[in-house]
């Protein structure tokens, strides 16, 4: 089956978001006691007093939330900063390996991503299953203003996760293309980042640009002094999952044949999917 593009950049999205972060749920909420509880809440004067009663900022809730996490989802500043008095962790991960400036970053929450950079969350971590940064995070989801935070914060530009991809080419293959996410790409071309590093295919971010047909991109690209070739002879050939070479390996990508396969065959059963096709965890 050959696979076109469209369908690429969806199942890229599907299999990023299979172990995406997530705030704590309602019933979650309501199940939770001590600092969790009112970091959920966002009760600073409850922290504080639970604190002087001898609590941890380090108790950690069934996802490995912390409270500064849990605060973090919710926006709540003053408890965010109740818990960093108390000496919670900025730089700490949760089960996902998602830090709380990731959280926000994802969030498109500027003020409290700013608020985390200011209690000293750092945009250096390499954060998630997949190696990336909260700037690779904010580029996937073309949150230019969060981008440019980030960049004037001392992220790394050039970070390869290990999808093989950096911030310029997640703006590009998991974005659509529109305004944000052309925005998004040229903060980082202004900011100085690498446009010709090539993803794991050896695919040069203007010829992504071009098969995926984002022009706009191409011309940020083009603006830019980015070269134009690298793989440059397949001129509108689709992205095909079954060529991998170099830091992307094999693993991300059998999942997007599993997610292609199952959106041309909608109705078979998942046992009856080739095993070298299923997925196997790499999201």
């Amino acid at each position: 089956m050959r696979v076109g593009p469209a369908m690429l950049v969806a199942c890229f999205a599907l299999a990023l978001s299979l172990r995406a972060q997530v705030a704590p749920s309602a019933a979650e909420k309501s199940s939770y006691t001590g600092l969790l509880a009112a970091a959920a809440r966002g009760d600073a004067v409850e922290i504080r007093k639970l604190i002087a009663a001898g609590g941890s900022p380090d108790v950690r809730d069934m996802r490995g939330r912390t409270p500064l996490h849990v605060a973090t989802h919710g926006a709540h500043h003053e408890a965010m900063r109740a818990l960093m008095a108390a000496g919670a962790n900025p730089n700490t991960f949760e089960n996902d390996r998602y830090d709380i400036l990731t959280i926000a970053a994802v969030a498109n929450d500027v003020p409290t991503l700013k608020l985390a950079l200011e209690l000293g969350a750092n945009p250096k971590n390499v954060t998630s299953i997949h190696d990336g940064t909260a700037l690779i995070a904010a580029a996937h989801l073309g949150h230019s203003e969060v981008v440019k935070t980030l960049i004037r914060a001392g992220a790394p530009l050039d970070h390869v996760n290990n999808l093989g991809f950096t911030a310029v080419i997640e703006s590009i293959i998991l974005g659509d293309g529109g305004p944000r996410h052309i925005a998004t790409l040229r903060a980082l071309a202004w900011a100085g980042a690498n446009l010709n590093l090539p993803d794991g295919n050896g695919r040069t971010p203007y010829t992504l640009a071009r098969i995926l047909g984002h022009t706009g991109m191409m011309q940020v690209l083009e603006a830019a002094g980015a070269h134009k070739s690298g793989l440059g002879g397949d001129s509108g050939r689709p992205l095909h999952p079954h060529r991998t070479s170099g830091r992307a390996g094999t693993r991300p990508l059998r999942v997007i044949v599993t997610c292609a396969h199952g959106l041309a065959r909608p109705n078979r059963d998942r046992k009856s999917v080739p095993a070298k096709w299923r997925l196997t965890g790499a999201a």
